[in-house]
């Protein structure tokens, strides 16, 4: 049975509504009994069965942010498109709250994909997602297991377990710091699970230091300002619990990604701290791969992390809905 959600019915995103598309709330559940929160976009005046795209992230965030702004933009397109908050997060079902789980959260995505199989008017054979930030690593983690899905975009991508194993710029890969995080993480469940509670480990950092590396600056001028701030959104708020992401250091999740046959497009800014992630990302999926013809990576000039998030114009919009017409046939 399907949990009881508060669902905020008033238009709340960080982005202006669009006069061409139809918008509402729908939910449905994953197969660990969790009741997933969505908004639903299909384009106006749309007729017979529609190819579909789910869409979420970036981590951290709620789809009231760049994913809404990404399903609305894709119904714009012709797609019918939904972006959706992951379990334990926003306005999704999940208990404790503010946690993410590598399985669970790919879990997410499949179940997003079992829900837009059985709308009258998606044809079930022409089926993509969309993953932003962290979703974007967790978005090839789904494709690599869901031959459902026949086409996918990871947009200014983050692998979460590198950065939980091995901090950013893998600056941390050693046993020591992963020995010292382990401490602080299991120290800190004791207490918690003394206090009844979980702490939070924080958002962005408010104010914002001087010396604030770029990429925190760029974070803030995105999630901490009128630009992309959302009173659900943890990178805006409170964050996760300090041992809400501790999983992902324990478990890779970009394993099998070079077995993935459907079509992937990658996409990052040049300039963006975590481009790395993407380049490296893509190179393993087409390592010793056999089906490379339908994989693409895709760096845009001078564009920086957050710009992939609500930069219209610098978000290859254009590509994308090329990338999806090509291979969602």
């Amino acid at each position: 049975m399907e949990e009881k959600l508060n669902l905020c019915e008033e238009w709340d995103k960080t982005f202006p509504k669009s006069e061409k598309v139809n918008h509402r709330k729908v939910t449905f559940h994953n197969r660990y009994g969790i009741t997933l929160a969505a908004d639903l976009y299909e384009p106006k005046n749309s007729s017979g069965k529609l190819p579909a795209i789910a869409v979420c992230g970036p981590f951290g965030a709620v789809k009231e942010q760049a994913s809404g702004l990404y399903a609305q933009t894709m119904a714009e397109r012709g797609f019918l498109s939904i972006a959706f908050d992951p379990s334990f997060t926003g306005e999704s079902g999940g208990n404790p709250r503010y946690v993410a789980s590598p399985d669970i959260n790919t879990e997410d995505f499949q179940a997003a994909v079992d829900f837009l199989s059985v709308q009258e008017n998606v044809d079930s054979e022409k089926i993509g997602i969309i993953g932003i930030c962290g979703w974007g690593g967790l978005a090839l983690n789904t494709a690599a297991i869901d031959t459902r899905i026949k086409a996918t975009v990871a947009s200014t991508m983050y692998d979460m377990s590198r950065i939980g194993a091995k901090g950013y710029f893998d600056a941390n890969d050693s046993e020591e710091e992963r020995h010292n995080l382990r401490v602080t993480y299991n120290t800190q469940r004791t207490e918690d699970y003394k206090t009844g509670t979980y702490k939070r480990a924080g958002g962005v950092v408010d104010p914002l230091p001087e010396d604030a590396p770029f990429f925190v600056k760029d974070y803030y001028d995105y999630y901490k300002t009128k630009r992309g701030y959302h009173k659900r959104s943890l990178n805006s708020n409170d964050g996760w619990n300090v041992t809400g992401t501790m999983s992902f250091m324990n478990m890779p999740i970009l394993t099998y990604t070079n077995e993935i046959r459907s079509a992937v497009l990658v996409i990052h800014g040049e300039k963006a701290h975590s481009c790395y992630m993407s380049k490296d990302a893509y190179s393993n999926m087409v390592k010793d791969s056999k089906y490379t013809d339908n994989k693409e990576l895709m760096i845009i000039p001078n564009a920086v992390h957050t710009d992939l998030y609500d930069r219209l114009d610098i978000i290859p919009f254009d590509k994308i809905e090329e990338f999806f017409n090509t291979y969602l046939k």
